[in-house]
């Protein structure tokens, strides 16, 4: 009996499986095969994971200068990543040699010079009376100061940096057959401060509480305490990134050591104007741009997470650097970031 029954057995998977191999797929709706390899995205050298959500942008303590330019509003973030700290003057002069490089012969040695290079001029032009010839002649060129954030820097030179970067960074992608990166970018000035704040709702400062000292006395940034004791904090001036203690998404220095370019304009209103969801404000007829987070030279008031300030576009200080962001895609906006 069971010899009658293994032939039947045996003839319908032949039906079965000559079914499968010889499918083509004609007449249907399957996508096209010609398509880049997207491996799960990784984690970009350099940068961390900022999961998205939502949180409570705007100011967290007393607006000391009534300004009303920053009133509280509940903002939807998606997942993004960030530079752990601040460009360096080092990390900045691998772009400037790579264009240097590239483009003398295109653009001219001049323009260089002139719109991408480092201004190191501002440590003398930013304050009056200020011997800055030590820091104009060895703070950007000499290799003590390679960990230190590059500064002298405007918003266009910035936005000219992740474009570069970004092509930097898939040029190897290309190579390979994998799908290119998302481009690198200023962060919005929502993304900042959700960043800023690393997770912590209502927090004044990026490491949670409303005093700048530990509860061992240390300074937590670099900034200017009291009524210009620069040195408190271990640095009369920038200090080395990553000096002092991240904030819970591994940030550092989101207070302090220098501010930041975001790629937003400033607008006043912005705040109530702009969507809750992803919010930014691209404004090409507006020269002010947002600066966040305070500088070595500023007071603590500067530092917090919630306090706005910007920059003319094409101003280039001694206390205003950058970071590069992200977004990330391919999965949802509250799913774990590798």
């Amino acid at each position: 009996m069971k010899k009658f029954l293994v032939l039947p057995l045996l003839a319908l998977s032949g039906v079965f499986l000559g079914g499968c191999f010889t499918k083509n797929f004609q007449g249907d709706l399957v996508g096209t095969d010609d398509r880049p390899i997207f491996n799960p995205q990784e984690v970009p050298f350099g940068m961390v994971p900022c999961p998205g959500g939502t949180f409570h942008m705007g100011q967290t303590d007393q607006d000391i200068a009534a300004s009303m330019v920053n009133m509280n509003k509940q903002v939807t973030i998606a997942g993004f990543y960030m530079d752990e700290t601040e460009i360096t003057n080092n990390k900045y002069r691998q772009f400037v040699n790579a264009i240097m490089q590239d483009s003398v012969e295109a653009l001219g040695e001049d323009y260089i010079k002139t719109e991408l290079y480092p201004d190191t001029t501002v440590w003398v032009r930013d304050f009056t009376y200020h011997m800055g010839d030590p820091l104009l002649e060895y703070y950007y060129s000499h290799p003590a100061f390679d960990d230190y954030p590059v500064v002298g820097v405007d918003w266009f030179a910035a936005r000219y940096f992740c474009n570069w970067r970004t092509k930097y960074k898939n040029t190897t992608a290309e190579e390979t057959g994998d799908a290119p990166y998302p481009n690198f970018r200023l962060p919005s000035e929502a993304e900042w401060e959700y960043a800023a704040r690393g997770g912590r709702e209502g927090a004044t400062f990026p490491w949670g509480g409303p005093y700048v000292r530990n509860t061992k006395g240390c300074m937590l940034a670099n900034f200017k305490p009291g009524r210009g004791d620069y040195a408190s904090d271990g640095y009369a001036y920038t200090s080395e990134v990553g000096s002092y203690f991240p904030n819970d998404f591994g940030l550092y220095d989101m207070a302090g050591n220098v501010s930041e370019w975001c790629d937003d304009a400033y607008m006043e209103a912005s705040v109530p104007v702009v969507w809750d969801l992803n919010p930014t404000n691209p404004d090409d007829n507006e020269p002010r741009k947002v600066v966040r987070g305070g500088s070595w030279k500023d007071i603590q008031y500067y530092l917090e997470t919630g306090t706005r300030n910007f920059e003319y576009q094409d101003s280039a200080r001694s206390y205003i650097g950058f970071r590069c962001s992200m977004i990330q895609i391919g999965m949802g906006t509250n799913r774990r970031l590798n």
